[in-house]
């Protein structure tokens, strides 16, 4: 017949009805293989369908012999009947296992050559595969599109009633057989496959005692059999104007399983396509889900005999879907309590809250829950068709797609030995199947129109049509088209518009879905679930980021308190929030290890596992963790309140007269003054205020700090601190781009020394030795800015010092924060939220203590991050203020990002954001854009003044901030004993940085503790952060000068309002620490090592004029530590690439 329809040229054909029609012939499915082929599909599937149809299995606690019948059950209805009411677990689990195992595993590689069969007359018929074949009655290309958009609507309604159902089935079963948070078990649903679950509505039941709609006890008592199931199903169709059903068909059909031989008892229709026969086939019972599938089953009898005039190949549904949808589209009325009523099933209606949510639970398990399953049995299919997967992972596929999409999981390992999608019946019968999720959807559409017809005005679920002529006629119009015209008409005739949609479905579950949500708040009920090692491990990692912001926030807001306001109680609350992270952090560590232990592929859940596995001092004993966090405490309390007597006055011990603090008064003083006497007062007296009380507390300190990092894995705190860094040869780098730098440093050091003996004199500077600490204007000569005129180049050239002028404008603190953050919102960066403003600490206040150390803070909430400062009305305070804000807007960018991944690439990346904008903001082109330079000096003169200014600061900084944690990686490995701490602080300052203590102060010995005098050391800070973000910055600087087109000096750049380096910088930003940080610094910069070079470039120009200088000047490069009047007089070198061979060499186990 095909090749005879053929022959026309249908497709020229300009009548679309006739065209329709010839497509329909030309399409013959498997007739189209030759006849080999033919009988073969022919003979699989007849051995699938038998083995599905004459399967049992043997019953629960007996034992059976291969090939007899004896104790042995069929699936319908024994199987059926024990899945839907008992709730024994194993006896569940037995004759789930035992069918699929019995079904699916014979059937195997017999549906493996049918797919490959059913392929090739797909590709005969013009279809690259059987499933775009199928898909073809739904005539629209973008038909996987719009049911997958179906289902993500209907999602979230389904997502409420899994999470309840598992809640419920694991009060039940327990959580060692229900877990909370994943799937559930696939036999405890009361169905073989869990495709509807209202056999549980007895352990679901919203308010037992409140009205239910099973009248199964009803049918029973009235003595119901399954001829006046039928006859009331037909009953209802006829109330509305439908046919009656025909002689043939009550001669005919099949209601009850007979006793004489094996049947097929999975209930469907038939049509005889001879106009007058049609039949239903089904071993009913009497219960209310009978009731439901006759007038389902009914439905399709009625479109057949609504259509039955059509040409033949017309006699079908608009798409499949509305053919499955008719009976349940009557079933929506007939499952009403007050249609029950009506025909006596329910002796009375109740109208409350608590009977209509029973009500719509108990739908809600026929229909919400089955949806998943209506959809993903054909995605399945489809996948396999269309190769996708391949029969080598049939199994394991459909499991994917179940917990996919169901949220459900076999209780006992199922392999590619088995084949469990054949132990459902349109498997091995090869009927699609999406046909029942597009009814499950198109049925409400037809509800909610016909009870618009039928006049219908309350609640959807409420509605019956039951003997509306008006409701029937619409819907029979619609049912008589058959398949003669494409599907969306016939939705129009009927719905009024032609698309498929949800909205009537989740209007008629709207009260059910807002009684599920508060139901599952109310219960602290998880809603979604895994579906494999990364999936359970990934939904802990989501449980564990959301229990972490809360721990962490009230961790941060612990200690901001005791930062912005010094005393003994927030000092004691800051201990005991930290205790209790200590406590969250252990037991969330000890899980992350169990999930590692476990496995994964995916590399992003390793990595933030692994990096909460490592819980630092939190590892420690309860009670040595409350030890370590009050030695801390006391030490960063030392720092944070001690002061030291004002220079020319006299001050009395426990008395605060006459007492002044480090900032803003002592740092204030030692970038200004140049009285040496002045100068080393107060050097000498912070060191000995602060750095000696420290030092008892230190050993301790280390101790505590090394164990914590044994118990997490590493060698010593010192590993521990570089884990970070992600590199066994980081110790090494890190001492590599020191020698590249360290030439560019001594040059600096030598004429800066030359600059302060001319001013200090040759007595107090030793022309060829270290200089003096308290000469370099800042505490701890770590940056030297604050003496930038006594070095000044060319005095009278522009110089970039722009304090005076932000004094002259009346420049207050909170009009440099307004600036910084303009620089970064030029860029198109994310400006500072509200919190910000409202919380940041900007200026010391008067009336308590605080820790004025800058800092930026992340609270963790995604919303609440702020700076902690005392800012001074300087050119360096706005510097520092752009420093802090960097921090935030790396805040701001990865704040969506897990817990464990709101960090920096590495910790240098974090350090460099900031100071990376101070690169461009402090150019001389930039300070006169803003109004803080009148004019711009174009010249050699004034380039030098600022390369000089910018070095006093990056440049003097590289080795302090090198040694700092030198320093303290030595201490924690044991190469240096506490009884020689004070001696080996100075042995590196002067070795690396060549400075000393005044040959006049009196001798720094073992009493003290001068490295406890910086913040760092105090509050237990790793430091080598620091160097590296000064290497970092000038890469990221230089490549983002590209981006922004900058072709001129690289120390002239300024990316003000270029939004295309903004939006590169952006981008690195949000990955926080969720890549290696090689991968960020290629993203910037197309490199993936750090690497000095763009510094040097930098100051280029600097070095040829340090060189003329020295050259002119005579001026001595190095210096010699023999007679430093500190230190151990032990290294006796003449350059920092001396010292570094020493200090690389006691860690060189390191990078072995």
């Amino acid at each position: 017949m095909a090749a005879e329809a053929n022959a026309f040229e249908w497709n020229t054909f300009e009548d679309e009805l006739m065209k329709r029609e010839f497509k329909m012939i030309a399409d013959i499915g498997y007739a189209s293989l030759d006849e080999a082929g033919v009988i073969e599909i022919n003979t699989l599937l007849s051995q699938m369908g038998t083995i599905y149809s004459t399967t049992k299995v043997c019953k629960f606690g007996l034992s059976c012999e291969a090939g007899a019948d004896n104790n042995r059950v069929a699936f319908d209805p024994d199987i059926t009947n024990v899945l839907a009411k008992s709730r024994n677990y194993y006896e569940l689990l037995h004759y789930w296992r035992s069918w699929h195992d019995d079904v699916g595993i014979p059937m195997r590689e017999d549906y493996i050559k049918f797919v490959e069969l059913s392929n090739a007359a797909a590709v005969l018929n013009g279809y690259n595969n059987t499933g775009e074949y199928w898909r073809s009655a739904y005539e629209t290309e973008s038909f996987r599109d719009d049911i997958e958009s179906l289902m993500q609507q209907v999602k979230p309604l389904y997502d409420e009633l899994h999470a309840y159902t598992r809640d419920r089935l694991a009060k039940w079963y327990g959580t060692d057989k229900v877990d909370l948070k994943g799937p559930i078990p696939a036999h405890l649903l009361g169905n073989m496959w869990a495709q509807q679950w209202d056999n549980l509505y007895d352990m679901l039941e919203p308010y037992p005692g409140a009205q239910a709609v099973d009248v199964t006890d009803a049918m029973v008592e009235q003595e119901y059999d399954a001829l006046k199931i039928f006859q009331v199903s037909e009953e209802f169709f006829t109330s509305i104007g439908f046919h009656a059903m025909p002689e043939e068909f009550w001669n005919h059909s099949m209601i009850v399983k007979p006793t004489d031989r094996e049947v097929v008892c999975y209930a469907s229709a038939w049509d005889f396509y001879n106009k007058k026969d049609f039949r239903i086939k089904q071993c009913t019972d009497i219960t209310m889900s009978w009731l439901s599938t006759t007038h389902h089953e009914m439905g399709h009898v009625e479109y057949f005999l609504y259509y039955k005039d059509q040409p033949v190949k017309f006699r079908n549904g608009a798409n499949p879907g509305f053919h499955e949808a008719i009976g349940d589209t009557i079933g929506l009325s007939v499952e009403t309590p007050a249609h029950l009523n009506k025909i006596g099933l329910l002796d009375k209606v109740e109208d409350n809250e608590e009977a209509d949510i029973n009500f719509l639970m108990k739908k809600a398990l026929d229909k919400i829950a089955f949806l998943p399953f209506g959809y993903m049995i054909d995605q399945w299919r489809w996948d396999l068709f269309d190769g996708t997967f391949s029969s080598d992972e049939m199994n394991e596929k459909w499991w994917d797609v179940r917990c996919k999409y169901q949220g459900i999981q076999p209780a006992v390992e199922r392999t590619e030995e088995n084949f469990d999608p054949g132990a459902k019946f349109h498997i091995p019968n090869n009927t699609p199947y999406i046909r029942y999720f597009v009814s499950f959807i198109v049925q409400f559409q037809f509800h909610k129109a016909l009870c618009d017809t039928a006049g219908h005005t309350g609640p959807l679920y409420k509605c019956d049509i039951y003997e509306n002529k008006e409701a029937g006629a619409k819907l029979a119009a619609a049912l008589e088209l058959g398949y003669s015209k494409p599907w969306p008409e016939a939705m129009q005739l009927i719905t009024g518009q032609p698309d498929m949609d949800a909205s009537a479905l989740m209007d008629y579950f709207d009260p059910l879905i807002t009684w599920l949500k508060q139901e599952n708040e109310k219960n602290d009920v998880h809603v979604g679930w895994w579906c494999s090692k990364e999936g359970e491990a990934q939904q802990w990692l989501d449980d564990y980021n959301a229990e972490a912001e809360k721990v962490i926030y009230n961790s941060v807001v612990a200690s901001w308190t005791f930062n912005t306001n010094v005393t003994d109680y927030n000092a004691e609350q800051e201990i005991a929030v930290a205790l209790v992270q200590a406590k969250f952090d252990k037991e969330k560590g000890t899980e992350a290890e169990a999930y590692i232990e476990k496995g994964t592929e995916d590399e992003q859940i390793l990595r933030e596992l692994n990096k909460i596995k490592v819980i630092g001092t939190s590892k420690l004993p309860d009670d040595e963790v409350e030890e370590y966090e009050q030695t801390v405490s006391d030490m960063s309390t030392i720092y944070s309140t001690g002061k030291v007597c004002k220079y020319g006055s006299s001050c009395t011990a426990g008395s605060d007269e006459n007492m002044v603090p480090l900032d803003p008064d002592i740092t204030r003083v030692l970038a200004t003054s140049r009285d040496y006497d002045e100068l080393s007062h107060y050097w000498t007296g912070w060191h000995n205020n602060v750095g000696t009380p420290i030092r008892p507390l230190y050993t301790p300190y280390v101790k505590l700090s090394n164990k914590a990092a044994s118990l997490n894995g590493f060698s010593d705190a010192g590993e521990y601190w570089r884990r970070d860094y992600e590199s066994d040869t980081f110790v090494k780098d890190v001492g590599d781009l020191l020698k590249q730098l360290t030439p560019l440093y001594e040059k600096m050091h030598a004429y800066t020394r030359f600059k302060l003996a001319e001013k200090y004199g040759k007595s107090r500077v030793n022309e060829t030795g270290p200089i003096a600490a308290h000469l370099l204007g800042n505490m701890w000569a770590q940056s030297w800015g604050n003496i930038y005129e006594l070095v000044e180049p060319y005095p009278g050239a522009q110089s970039v010092d722009v304090t005076d002028a932000m004094v002259e404008q009346k420049y207050d603190a909170m009009r440099i924060f307004e600036v910084s953050e303009e620089f970064f919102t030029s860029l198109g960066l994310i400006e500072m939220p509200q919190e910000f403003w409202d919380h940041t600490m900007m200026v010391r206040p008067d009336d308590r203590e605080v820790v004025c150390h800058a800092s930026a803070w992340d609270f963790y909430n995604k919303k609440d991050f702020r700076i902690k400062q005392c800012t001074d009305i300087t050119m360096s305070w706005l510097s520092t203020t752009h420093h802090e804000m960097g921090h935030v807007q790396y805040y701001l960018q990865y704040k969506d990002q897990p817990v464990q991944f709101r960090r920096g690439a590495n910790p240098g990346f974090h350090e460099a954001i900031g100071d990376l904008m101070s690169l461009s903001v402090n150019t001389p082109i930039h300070l006169l854009k803003i109004g803080l330079l009148d004019e711009l000096h174009n010249s050699t003169e004034a380039d030098l003044n600022y390369l000089m200014s910018i070095a006093m600061d990056k440049i003097a900084f590289l080795p302090f901030a090198y040694l700092m944690d030198q320093y303290r990686w030595n201490i924690f490995e044991g190469n240096y004993t506490h009884s020689e701490y004070n001696a080996r602080w100075w042995d590196l300052r002067c070795g690396l940085q060549g400075v000393q203590s005044a040959t006049d102060i009196p001798e720094r010995n073992e009493i003290n503790f001068d490295a406890g005098a910086k913040f760092h050391t105090a509050s237990s800070t790793p430091y080598i952060r620091y160097f590296v973000s000064y290497i970092l910055q000038f890469q990221f600087h230089k490549s983002l000068c590209a981006t922004a087109g900058h072709t001129d000096s690289l120390f002239k750049c300024d990316i003000y309002n270029s939004k295309e380096a903004g939006a590169k910088l952006a981008a690195a930003l949000q990955m926080g620490s969720s890549r290696p940080w090689p991968e960020v610094l290629e993203f910037i910069t197309g490199e993936t090592e750090m690497d000095a070079s763009a510094l040097l470039e930098y100051f280029e120009p600097l070095v040829t004029w340090l060189d003329k200088q020295i050259e002119d000047n005579s001026i001595h490069v190095g210096w010699d530590c023999t007679h430093s009047t500190t230190g151990s007089g032990s290294l006796m070198q003449a350059s920092v690439v001396t010292m570094l061979a020493v200090v690389l060499s006691s860690l060189m186990w390191l990078t072995q």
